[in-house]
């Protein structure tokens, strides 16, 4: 099992925010682990966390990386995580990722991604590791340097100039149509569709009962891979509240 998860509600300058993510290990659990410990504390004490969000989760993410390269000089395996993450601040929900574990949203009733798969065919991904002196090749599915299937990630040292940490960030507004978001791992979004899985949580009000739907149907359906999914249902009557439940 290569795959962690964390929920967690956090007091930060008398703001009460939320922070929940997804992270999918490769070569070993070692990044995905220390991704899990370190990533959230990393950006919560950041200095400009309430005033400028956005850079605060860049920053977070670019340190959590280094930090764990660092690390990394004595190991002989190149272990590297995706992640999917997000963040609720207020009426804000920030969402971040690298890598190909994917956020979806539900806004009145229909499903959203809020995040993009980072896949190395992907012509502006394939640009810019080219650009950086990288290659993308066909070895059952695009790989970068004909090994890795992501993009970007944490870790992943030896293919590091090409494979960035940099997450993308996308912001919605929580409001009364927000209605849940689905973090996983692309255990769920291979076999899976956005719609599906909307439609499948939906009628569970319980997120953590809907989380365990989500990974018995994908489970049903021969995921091979690991399966990891964070659901937060928003309470339109308290606006910026959620409850969370994971599988």
């Amino acid at each position: 099992m290569e795959d962690f998860y964390e929920t967690r509600i956090d007091g930060v300058d008398g703001e009460i925010v939320g922070l929940f993510g997804v992270f999918d290990g490769h070569g070993g659990a070692r990044a995905a682990e220390y991704v899990k410990e370190n990533l959230f504390s990393n950006l919560i004490r950041h200095p400009k966390f309430i005033s400028d969000t956005k850079s605060a989760i860049a920053d977070a993410y670019s340190h959590t990386d280094s930090e764990f390269l660092k690390l990394e000089n004595t190991q002989n395996r190149d272990a590297g995580s995706t992640a999917s993450t997000a963040i609720l601040v207020g009426d804000r929900l920030l969402v971040a990722n690298v890598g190909d574990s994917r956020a979806v949203i539900c806004r009145g009733g229909n499903a959203f991604a809020v995040s993009r798969d980072h896949k190395p065919d992907q012509t502006d991904e394939r640009q810019r590791i080219e650009d950086a002196g990288g290659f993308v090749m066909w070895a059952g599915t695009w790989r970068v340097g004909g090994v890795l299937a992501v993009s970007r990630a944490f870790g992943d040292r030896l293919l590091k100039q090409f494979v960035v940490a940099d997450p993308e960030i996308q912001e919605e507004k929580v409001d009364n149509t927000l209605e849940f978001l689905i973090l996983a791992s692309d255990g769920l979004w291979d076999v899976v569709t956005n719609e599906e899985a909307v439609s499948m949580v939906k009628p569970i009000q319980d997120p953590e009962e809907a989380a365990k739907r989500l990974m018995h149907d994908a489970y049903q359906r021969g995921s091979a891979d690991n399966i990891t999914i964070v659901v937060v249902r928003f309470l339109a009557k308290e606006e910026g509240s959620s409850n969370s439940g994971s599988c």
